[in-house]
């Protein structure tokens, strides 16, 4: 039996997340903070918008890594396999851009960590089983439960990015909505009970 990178897009950003948190703690947090956090505003230096995009690797500690990496490399594959590497590529940089934008636009806070990919990952598999013309019930209730609860918990100060974890849900909805019933394998979805 070998070994099969089955998940090519979810492995090497779980990876690459590791990699990150190795080079943090060599470095004492320094590549962490400067190359893998998003901070508020917009400014004329162009590392400032690399960190639109790398924040999603770096992560505050090991318990936050470890929480991202759990669901992550659960629900990626997933994910990875129904709407194809390269879909869940754009996918993942949409989310990070739009979220860093938006972000840099509206609060005064860093980001850092994948936790609105892990989000958008979530809502983009309650869609796994949209047909056309239909709404899944699963859908519906993961919305309610998880972003009904980030609601809730943006309430109180956490030091947690409740927006973050809200704009991947949406955008993770949406591209589940709008590309749920064509992913690479459409006979998968197309079949009568």
């Amino acid at each position: 039996m070998r070994i099969r990178y089955n998940a090519p897009v979810t492995l090497t950003f779980a990876l690459l997340c590791c990699a990150v948190m190795v080079a943090g703690k060599i470095t004492n947090g320094a590549t962490t903070q400067t190359f893998f956090t998003a901070y508020p505003g917009l400014s004329g230096s162009p590392l400032h918008y690399i960190q639109f995009f790398t924040y999603i690797l770096g992560h505050g500690s090991i318990a936050h890594l470890s929480a991202n990496l759990s669901l992550l490399l659960l629900i990626g594959p997933i994910n990875e396999e129904k709407f194809g590497s390269g879909l869940l590529l754009e996918m993942i940089l949409v989310t990070a851009l739009l979220t860093a934008i938006l972000n840099a636009l509206f609060f005064n806070t860093g980001l850092l960590g994948a936790s609105g990919i892990v989000f958008m990952l979530i809502l983009l598999s309650s869609c796994s089983n949209i047909r056309s013309g239909e709404v899944p019930l699963t859908l519906i209730l993961v919305a309610f439960l998880y972003l009904g609860n980030e609601i809730y918990s943006s309430m109180g100060d956490d030091n947690v990015s409740q927006f973050a974890h809200l704009t991947g849900g949406v955008i993770g909805a949406f591209y589940g909505l709008l590309r749920g019933g064509r992913g690479k394998n459409p006979k998968a979805r197309t079949t009568k009970y």
